[in-house]
Parts: C-alpha cells; structure tokens; sequence
C-alpha cells in the first residue's frame, strides 16, 4: 500500500514539476489577449456581413458557370492541338 502511495506521489510530482519550472520563467503575468469578432456593419442579412441566401447562390451559380467555361475552353484546346510529329 505505501509503495502504492509512493508510486503515485512521485509520478505527480514528476508530471507537475516542468509545469512549475515554466510559470517561474514566464516573468510577470499578462492577461491572455481573446480574439473579439468585429461588429457586424449595418443593413447585412447575416451577423457576420455575408449578404443573403439568394446573393450566395447567385455567386455560386456564376462560379459553376466560369468553371464550366474553362473546363469546356480547355477541351476545346486539346482536341485542336496539333499532333507531334514523329521523329
């Protein structure tokens, strides 16, 4: 039972001590900065100024859209594109 105890103790104290050590060597103490989110402008649907839900899907549906474009351009571009020549 005391070598239980004993164990115990000293494997707290070995888990504890570097935490010691660390507070000792940080100087004074500062209170901890907490990032604060920045207040919403006025006249946004959304708390964090995103527009709306139909201004979302707009933009997500411009975005299809030009990715479509590009993918078909470049389609284009590899069916056209001059054969090696062989050597």
């Amino acid at each position: 039972m005391f070598k239980t105890f004993l164990a115990i103790s000293f494997g707290a104290f070995v888990a504890v001590s570097p935490l010691a050590a660390l507070a000792q060597s940080q100087g004074p103490v500062q209170p901890e900065q907490l990032a604060q989110a920045a207040p919403a402008p006025s006249g946004t649907a959304h708390a964090a100024g995103g527009g709306s839900h139909r201004r979302h899907l707009r933009h997500r549906a411009n975005t299809h859209k030009e990715r479509a474009r590009a993918g078909a351009e470049h389609m284009r571009q590899m069916h056209t594109a001059p054969a090696t020549p062989a050597q």
